[in-house]
């Protein structure tokens, strides 16, 4: 709950600029203006899904859910990189219209009010900065946010650049840029949503390290059936057969999931521990075992 209060002051006062930035963008003729407010619009929009998918996160198992609702982040991540690609679009066909018929643009206007979005998007990235290290949910924010006070800074440039050579095709073709970079940056986290809802290795977790330091654990001569996927933005579970040798009491899963924890980050760790003859079952098509 130690992220709600950075959460909703950063939605506060970013659907604020937002509002603020497309009244001045449609008033000051500049397409970069309003395409840096649509981008801070799926800054909202962002900020509203992960919060929520936050407060849904710490919902208890309940009935049929037996993970409880964890991962609502990531669906909140693919449904935000959605929305933020089909603005990309209509901000690439407008600027592009505007490249070949460029119209005058109210610089010092453009420039003042993408200098407060450097300010609104610089000061609430710091609002996520504490937490980025232990919430992949909060670091996306302070990433997000953080290049959203960069792209404010080009637009900001591009401004000048117009005031100094009197080029109004120079703010079309910032706007192309900032399209550029958002979906550049929108489609990392379109392709990470995507492998979490499909149940691939989060990225933060090597594998290939996972099964090796199973396979040299004493008393342990076969690791098979690894299973690493995410339950939420946060949270990894991990299921493993090991096959072992020694007496049941020699065999400590509980002590192995701890490990997995304090070295992977793994959460939920479900082992199975096995015989050799066990193991030979396992590989058994259903329909072979007697």
């Amino acid at each position: 709950m130690g992220n709600d209060r950075a959460f909703a002051i950063a939605a506060a006062a970013n659907t604020g600029f937002v509002v603020a930035e497309i009244g001045f963008g449609i008033a000051a003729n500049s397409v970069a203006l309003v395409a840096d407010a649509v981008h801070n619009l799926g800054d909202v929009l962002a900020l509203l899904l992960g919060w929520g998918a936050a407060w849904l996160g710490r919902r208890p198992p309940r009935g049929r859910r037996t993970y409880g609702w964890g991962r609502s982040s990531i669906l909140a991540a693919l449904l935000n990189a959605a929305i933020l690609l089909v603005g990309v679009g209509a901000i690439a066909v407008e600027a592009v219209q505007r490249l070949f018929d460029p119209q005058p643009v109210a610089e010092m206007t453009v420039m003042i009010v993408a200098g407060l979005g450097i300010l609104v998007n610089g000061g609430t990235a710091l609002l996520f900065m504490a937490g980025r290290e232990k919430d992949l949910n909060v670091k996306a924010q302070f990433l997000h946010l953080g290049g959203d006070a960069l792209i404010s800074l080009g637009v900001v440039v591009a401004a000048l650049a117009i005031q100094v050579t009197g080029l109004a095709w120079i703010d079309p073709l910032a706007s192309i840029g900032i399209a550029i970079a958002i979906a550049v940056g929108t489609w990392g986290l379109l392709r990470e949503s995507v492998d979490l809802a499909m149940d691939a290795v989060p990225q933060q977790v090597e594998q290939a390290a996972v099964e090796g330091w199973l396979a040299s654990l004493p008393g342990v001569v076969e690791v098979h059936d690894l299973h690493i996927w995410g339950l939420s933005t946060t949270e990894t579970a991990l299921t493993a057969h090991l096959v072992c040798t020694g007496e049941p009491e020699d065999r400590r899963p509980h002590e192995v999931a701890a490990q997995l924890r304090q070295r992977f980050g793994i959460g939920h760790a479900t082992l199975q521990i096995e015989s050799a003859d066990d193991a030979a079952l396992c590989r058994l098509r259903p329909n072979e075992i007697v």
